[in-house]
């Protein structure tokens, strides 16, 4: 796992009540409602979008209401709404509140940020949306739930491992097809989700097997060998955290994994199994 990653979950285990509750849910809701406006007049949808030139004009709110631009006009709008509410509600829920608020607006600042960069340097407008923001959350759902399956077209069963593939061809079209510099807003949407889920992605990737036998007893003596120069006993091999940093966090040792291999109770249960 990452540094920034590591950092921000000690910065929201030390803040527990950091963070929006049900951040997606009030995203939603203000998709629904301009959603509902631009059905009345199409025209005020302008007035939301990402513009740098009229932001330093004054016009500030396209800071924040570009993020609530709805993904389509059509009725088949609400279906991304629940869409996009299931996963960023489940992201909370397994992250944690502080956590998933930080993501969320961590891609909106690499967003702004970008339209911001492009528009010094090229002189016009870059045109931005939500929609790689939103499609970086369904990469780290995928991530972590990867064998979830979902109903594609209401009835044909898709593990999210492969709509993930699916996700990543547009994301990849997109960059090979969209003219410069917007083609390079779905990269901006990836580092956002490198930070987060670097570690379950690594995760994901297959290992040799090996059919050496462990001896837990020398594993365990090389393993306080080691240990003797770090600040920490404990050391939980998919998130990083240590009892150093997290002293009121349980961590144990998986007898399934092959080595000697230390988890926090929150992935004691909740890893994929070392082979070597």
């Amino acid at each position: 796992m990452t540094d920034p990653r590591r950092k921000i979950e000690k910065f929201c285990y030390e803040h527990p009540n950091f963070g929006i509750p049900n951040l997606m849910r009030y995203i939603v809701i203000a998709n629904v409602v301009f959603w509902l406006l631009g059905a009345v007049n199409p025209v005020l949808m302008s007035y939301l979008l990402f513009n740098p030139a009229l932001i330093l004009r004054g016009q500030v709110w396209r800071l924040v209401s570009f993020v609530f631009f709805p993904p389509s006009t059509g009725i088949l709008a609400f279906i991304a709404f629940y869409f996009y509410y299931w996963i960023g509600s489940t992201l909370e829920n397994q992250w944690g509140t502080g956590q998933f608020t930080i993501y969320f607006f961590s891609g909106v600042i690499l967003t702004i940020l970008y339209g911001f960069v492009m528009y010094f340097i090229t002189g016009r407008a870059v045109s931005l949306s939500s929609t790689y923001i939103y499609l970086s959350m369904f990469f780290s759902f995928a991530a972590l739930f990867p064998d979830m399956q979902v109903l594609f077209l209401f009835f044909i069963p898709v593990k999210m491992k492969y709509l993930a593939l699916v996700n990543a061809a547009f994301f990849l079209i997109s960059v090979l097809t969209t003219a410069f510099p917007e083609n390079l807003l779905p990269v901006v949407a990836v580092l956002n989700f490198l930070i987060f889920c670097g570690g379950e992605l690594r995760s994901l990737l297959p290992r040799k097997q090996s059919r050496r036998t462990i001896n837990f007893k020398r594993e365990s003596a090389r393993i306080r060998r080691e240990q003797q120069d770090r600040l920490y006993t404990h050391k939980c091999a998919v998130c990083g955290r240590t009892d150093a940093d997290y002293p009121n966090l349980e961590f144990r040792y998986c007898s399934r994994c092959a080595g000697y291999h230390c988890f926090c109770s929150e992935h004691i249960n909740n890893h994929i199994h070392f082979t070597e």
